[in-house]
């Protein structure tokens, strides 16, 4: 590897959306891609042993999710440079992104070539948010449900099929809290099951 080579952390828990990162960047001679790992706390394992310029991480990942991943990483290493590459659209994670400490978020619907400009400005020492104006605030179906922000994640967590107690571990928060969450949510939007939630959500295009 040239030392001149900027190395690359890719933390998606899809091996095909990491491989199609890792391709991305196999354009251009100016990336080394030191590894790929699938969850949050496989990424600062590998930043402890392991040299890293850019971590390019999801959002929802299992063990750790991308968010926290990213206060941790940036608290600890503050000049390793994060971009978030996520499928979510919803403009509440911008604001949990810029707490985090992230340097920039990019949609996974983006082409190759918005992803490079990422990386360029970041690498920089500029910041990345150009597409908040893709992002979109919960829809009005939800407001009127009066659905938290919290719950809204549940919802989409929950689309996916994973369980209360692989929420909790991904969300840092208890499994009663989940379970909570899961009977507020249930009342809310007059619904009984999981099955008629997600049902609910692809009603209201949530997912």
């Amino acid at each position: 590897m040239e030392t001149s080579k900027i190395s690359v952390l890719i933390a998606d828990d899809h091996s095909i959306v990491a491989g199609g990162i890792a391709a991305i960047l196999s354009t251009t001679d100016a990336f080394h891609v030191a590894d790929i790992v699938g969850d949050g706390q496989k990424v600062l394992e590998k930043i402890a042993e392991t040299p890293i310029d850019l971590v390019l991480l999801d959002i929802n990942m299992p063990v750790m999710n991308g968010i926290e991943c990213t206060k941790r990483l940036k608290a600890n290493h503050p000049a390793i440079k994060v971009i978030v590459v996520t499928m979510y659209n919803r403009r509440y994670f911008i604001r949990e992104l810029f707490e985090a400490g992230a340097d920039g978020c990019v949609l996974k619907s983006n082409s190759g070539k918005e992803l490079l400009t990422a990386i360029d400005r970041v690498i920089a020492g500029k910041t990345y948010f150009d597409q908040l104006n893709d992002f979109i605030d919960a829809p009005k179906e939800f407001r009127e449900f009066r659905l938290s922000e919290r719950e809204i994640e549940i919802i989409e967590l929950i689309s996916e099929g994973v369980t209360s107690r692989e929420i909790s571990t991904r969300l840092f928060i208890s499994e009663h809290t989940v379970k909570t969450h899961r009977k507020n949510i249930f009342q809310k939007t007059n619904v009984t099951d999981a099955d008629q939630l997600i049902q609910w959500a692809m009603n209201n295009k949530l997912i």
